[in-house]
């Protein structure tokens, strides 16, 4: 989500006529998008920007620097109470004024800025994109669908920080789908804070289908565009419906991210999550039986208040159970002004770490066995570009969200081909180029 509320402001202000600084050492304008899910999170961004407003002083330059996001949203004037030096703090409803304070801090009119208030329509400013660089074109682009949370799970602080939903129209994400495709997007993505709640206070269901597979059916018509993601859902989203959905529409690729946080009915009750283990697992079950392959991965948080070894020990057995095939573990970390914060038998930290390192260890050993399995085996991918870790060799993704590393060139940016895979890692299966599916 930060990653594509930043692509959008770099966007405007690319659009009013800034460049992207290659460093922050020499950049006129210095922003930074916060998070505030984690402690750690917001520590790192402090100091951070610490530091860079330490070295502007000591060089005497006359950079703006700004911070945005959850932590700015929720924090507001109390960073410049703690920050004196800092010029700007955008709100999450505020991205798309930064480009206008930006000008009036750059040409004197102000001297600091605040703005973390409520704007109506705010959800549908966030559609800009930057497609390019290196002179290559993108593959693959986010879409913002909504804005807000209304789930108020006891460790969250998102809906403080992000406000209550509010989805954009059908038809506004549709034109904004189309105009992607039209600039060489293949694959979309489209995004939420809780992505399966688009549209359900505004649009009616139709012959049983929500208003998210409404518009999953709308974003699949358009012409040219080969893969459709999204993220972040709830498990409560996954109605029949949405099931369904990825068994007759073929651009809806098999892969599905649903945060289960917790193993244990004790601590998803604690949570106010609002399903069973049970749920849970029915819902793998019915997304396998029209999906046998589909990639599935998920979010845990261990160490919450309370959470006893036989907790993370229901924990450690669903993830034996469903044997996802990536998971995103974090420690608990306390926010303000959360019903979790108060709780009483809080854990220590030695407590935490041991058991993200165990929760890992398992998740690894299970992605490698899922991988190996694909050993011998052809898969489609959908090319994005040069491996990052090593960009002589490019990468694409299968459709249920595999990472696939091959020998290849740029000529294969954006194209769907077969590969056969050779062998495996945790995380990334490798393929042979001389045995790539040119026909």
């Amino acid at each position: 989500m930060n990653e594509r509320d930043s692509e959008a402001v770099a966007a405007q202000l690319v659009a009013k006529g800034y460049t992207l600084a290659p460093t922050e050492q020499v950049a006129d304008v210095v922003l930074l998008n916060t998070c505030s899910v984690r402690d750690l999170a917001e520590q790192k961004a402090i100091g951070k920007m610490t530091a860079l407003l330490g070295q502007a002083k000591k060089n005497r330059t006359s950079q703006v620097f700004g911070l945005m996001g959850c932590m700015a949203q929720s924090r507001g004037r109390e960073l410049i109470d703690r920050l004196p030096d800092l010029d700007l703090v955008l709100g999450t409803q505020k991205f798309h004024r930064a480009a206008d304070y930006l000008a009036d801090l750059l040409a004197g009119r102000r001297e600091q800025v605040v703005d973390v208030a409520e704007e109506e329509k705010s959800e549908a400013k966030i559609r800009e994109h930057i497609l390019s660089g290196n002179g290559a074109s993108a593959v693959t682009a986010f879409v913002s669908i909504m804005q807000g949370w209304n789930q108020r799970c006891t460790f969250c602080i998102v809906p403080d920080t992000r406000g209550a939903e509010r989805s954009r129209s059908i038809p506004d994400i549709v034109a904004e789908c189309r105009e992607l495709v039209g600039r060489g997007v293949k694959e979309i993505t489209l995004l939420g804070q809780i992505v399966t709640s688009y549209g359900k206070r505004d649009l009616p269901a139709k012959a049983g289908k929500s208003a998210f597979v409404q518009l999953l059916e709308a974003v699949h018509d358009i012409p040219g565009l080969e893969r459709i993601r999204f993220t972040s859902p709830h498990p409560k989203g996954y109605g029949d419906d949405l099931v369904e959905a990825y068994a007759r529409l073929p651009r809806l690729v098999e892969s599905a991210h649903l945060p289960v946080q917790s193993g244990s009915d004790r601590l998803l009750r604690a949570m106010h999550r609002g399903y069973t283990r049970q749920r849970f697992l029915d819902i793998i079950e019915k997304l396998r039986r029209v999906q046998p392959r589909i990639g599935l991965s998920t979010d845990f948080i261990v160490g919450f208040p309370g959470e006893t070894e036989q907790d993370f020990e229901e924990t450690l057995s669903l993830c034996r159970e469903v044997r996802f095939d990536q998971a995103f573990i974090f420690k608990y970390s306390p926010r303000r002004n959360t019903p979790a914060a108060e709780m009483p038998d809080q854990l220590p930290a030695q407590v935490k770490e041991e058991r993200h390192r165990r929760l890992l260890e398992l998740i690894n050993n299970l992605a490698g066995q899922s991988n190996a399995a694909y050993v011998g085996q052809r898969v489609q991918i959908l090319v994005e570009g040069p491996s990052k870790k090593n960009p002589a060799r490019m990468t694409g993704r299968t459709r249920n969200n595999k990472i696939v590393v091959f020998d290849g060139s740029e000529r294969q940016r954006g194209q769907l081909m077969e590969v056969k895979i050779l062998r495996a890692g945790s995380f990334t299966l490798y393929g042979d180029p001389a045995i790539l599916d040119v026909d």
